[in-house]
């Protein structure tokens, strides 16, 4: 599939899925999203979007193209879930911002990796490993009463943290199933 075809449906895709908080707004109150909601989801939407079909685009594994699904989905879940409700208390609670730290580290570490299965796959490992770490980090800079919520996040951690696990093992996998892991991507 060429580029122009896959850039037209993932914006058909991001109109579409955009189309439901306007619907939902038409009919309840609780929905209430302003442009400049709409604007931003549509630009993380199509961002992860195209940020997939441009790196996945690449390989010729399935097992690394759904590793990739997997960890450009936890990022846009990762975001999204801190911008709109916040992980960690509030979407207004600087502890949040800890949370850049996991993006960093995929980030940084695909660029280390040059996309390398097997280097994408420690990649995917440290972002874990900084996932699970950000609320105990966070419980030491702040200092909470230790509750339920705390108990909430520390599941919810665990769960994104397992998200880029399965990444890294799917990833791995590539490395070692029909594909050189030594070849570059991009």
């Amino acid at each position: 599939m060429t580029l122009t075809k896959s850039v037209t449906r993932i914006a058909l895709v991001t109109a579409f899925l955009l189309l439901i908080p306007l619907v939902a707004m038409q009919f309840t109150q609780e929905v209430v999203w302003t442009l400049s909601d709409f604007v931003f989801a549509g630009v993380m939407l199509f961002g992860t979007g195209l940020t997939y079909v441009l790196v996945a685009s690449k390989a010729t594994n399935n097992a690394y193209k759904l590793a990739v699904g997997v960890a450009v989905t936890a990022a846009l879940l990762l975001v999204w879930g801190n911008l709109a409700v916040g992980f960690i208390g509030s979407e207004d609670n600087p502890a949040n911002l800890l949370y850049g730290g996991v993006l960093a580290v995929g980030f940084i570490g695909a660029i280390v990796a040059q996309l390398r299965p097997l280097g994408m796959s420690n990649a995917m490992f440290a972002a874990a490993l900084t996932q699970f770490a950000v609320p105990f980090v966070a419980m030491l800079i702040w200092r909470p009463e230790i509750n339920l919520g705390v108990a909430w996040v520390l599941v919810l951690n665990t769960l994104f943290a397992g998200l880029w696990v399965a990444s890294a093992l799917l990833f791995r996998r590539a490395s070692t199933t029909g594909s050189n892991p030594d070849r570059q991507l991009v």
